[in-house]
């Protein structure tokens, strides 16, 4: 027969176990949410995020863009898939039809208004006399708006187009993806403003970003994925062109990457502050210039070689000038040329001096995607919930 000492002891172990067990069920909440379901998702950015919008306003990317996935130009500034593409696939969504894309677009799912060269503030240097977008970030807003309206008249009026278009309850329930900011800050370095200047119009680049999330919330949104800006001081269009400019160890401009962790700095104060403002959102504010700086300072660590390298271009140290794009042709020595790509884009991180290859976009993907770079610490297939708790 047991002793009483030997019952309380074994009782003792019992109730510490199942202690132990329903801590360890508290400890990791996230667990116990319940995963998210898009029906839609509507994207506003730039070329990071563009599927044809610049495409069907100006002009398409010509080949070899497109060469890894599609095996055709498909609208975006890359050798195959964007970050939004593989977050449209995470939710068994399409890919997103470029808003301004009259011709073979479904939007069932979602709408991307994103184009290239875009910029929060209206630039001041506009295509086709200058080199960004017309369509900043406050027409971009506009043009959802007219999307909205539009998709619900078309969809009460019936007919052929009706099941193009995503139903009227898809609009609060959407998830709503942001990638912009990079060019406002490309405009001011090749304006040959100072690091300094550029620094001090930040705060109006993110007070123009956040009077559009206000308005996107007041339309009816209520969960975003908020991306901040990559490194652009380990891009070869900014090495190329400021090769004086201080290095970090990883072969980067340091003081260019400064500006660029300003400017996030800034923009995860002013998504705290629409937390604050606007308590039934759910924001996720996303660390992508982390994860990026990673490819160029950890390159082999994760199967990559010559980050600072350009994969599609021609000359130089990054192979890479402003005269020889991809897909273009060029004279050199009197001979034509055509500027093409590396053998294997899947082991590069920069596509074409602006850009970053298929490959890099989807590590980029995978990591964020996990939760470990998001404030808060939540999974993409959780960005309907407002924190880790129930």
């Amino acid at each position: 027969m047991e002793s009483p000492s030997t019952i309380r002891v074994a009782t003792s172990l019992c109730c510490f176990c199942v202690l132990l067990s329903f801590t360890t069920t508290v400890i990791d909440p996230v667990v116990a949410l319940e995963s998210c379901k898009f029906p839609a998702i509507f994207n506003l950015g730039d070329s990071n995020s563009d599927t044809g919008g610049y495409a069907a306003a100006f002009s398409q990317p010509p080949w070899p863009y497109g060469r890894t996935f599609f095996r055709m130009p498909a609208g975006r500034f890359s050798d195959g898939r964007l970050m939004i593409d593989f977050i449209a696939n995470s939710f068994g969504l399409p890919f997103l039809s470029a808003y301004l894309n009259s011709l073979g677009s479904n939007y069932t799912n979602g709408a991307n208004f994103a184009t290239a060269a875009s910029t929060i503030r209206l630039p001041t240097s506009i295509i086709p006399a200058g080199g960004f977008s017309p369509f900043y970030l406050d027409l971009q807003y506009d043009q959802f708006v007219q999307f909205k309206s539009r998709t619900l008249k078309i969809r009460k009026r019936g007919g052929v187009y009706k099941d193009l278009m995503p139903k009227e309850e898809y609009f609060p329930k959407a998830l709503y993806t942001l990638d912009i900011g990079q060019n406002d800050l490309g405009e001011g370095f090749f304006a040959n403003k100072s690091i300094q200047e550029v620094n001090a119009t930040v705060p109006d680049i993110i007070n123009g970003f956040s009077t559009n999330v206000r308005r996107i919330y007041k339309s009816g949104a209520r969960s975003f994925w908020i991306h901040n800006t990559g490194p652009i001081g380990c891009l070869a269009y900014i090495l190329a062109n400021f090769q004086a400019a201080q290095r970090d160890s990883a072969g980067c401009s340091k003081p260019h990457n400064e500006v660029a962790q300003y400017f996030n700095y800034k923009l995860k104060e002013a998504v705290a502050q629409l937390r604050k403002d606007f308590p039934l959102a759910a924001i996720t504010y996303v660390d992508v210039y982390s994860v990026k700086y990673s490819l160029f300072s950890q390159p082999k660590k994760y199967g990559f070689e010559l980050p600072l390298v350009v994969c599609c271009g021609y000359g130089g140290e990054y192979n890479y000038s402003n005269d020889a794009g991809c897909g273009s042709t060029i004279t050199v020595n009197g001979s034509q040329i055509f500027v093409g790509s590396c053998e294997r884009p899947s082991l590069r991180v920069n596509w074409d001096g602006v850009h970053y290859t298929e490959a890099a976009n989807k590590f980029v993907f995978d990591q964020i995607s996990s939760g470990a770079f998001s404030d808060p610490p939540l999974p993409l297939k959780m960005a309907c919930h407002r924190n880790a708790s129930y």
